[in-house]
């Protein structure tokens, strides 16, 4: 752990914490509004885009492509986004999958 200058200041690092975890339950709390949120609420849930291909399939939900989604179809919705997608849900998924990438499945 690092040294700091203050206990202040650790104290403000740990307020900013609780105030990004604060946020991003409020964002996993909001509905989904549209069928490329729920894809993305099913790639947090499961951390995986081969069970959420799954998920999309069973949903009937086509591919921009207009056939059946496929994992490449889930992990290019959550790099390249969509209009539609709540911004911090987006970034959430994206820090789940960076995080998978960098360290394997976690869980």
């Amino acid at each position: 752990m690092k040294s700091y200058n203050s206990i202040q200041e650790r104290i403000e690092i740990l307020e900013d914490k609780l105030t990004a975890i604060h946020d991003e339950i409020e964002t996993l709390k909001t509905p989904a509004k549209n069928n490329n949120e729920r894809i993305i609420f099913k790639f947090i849930e499961t951390g995986s885009t081969g069970k959420t291909k799954d998920f999309v399939r069973e949903l009937g939900i086509k591919s921009p492509r207009d056939g059946l989604f496929s994992s490449g179809d889930v992990t290019k919705l959550i790099k390249d986004g969509a209009e539609d997608i709540s911004p911090a849900l987006l970034e959430i998924a994206r820090q789940l999958a960076s995080a998978r990438n960098k360290n394997g499945p976690s869980r």
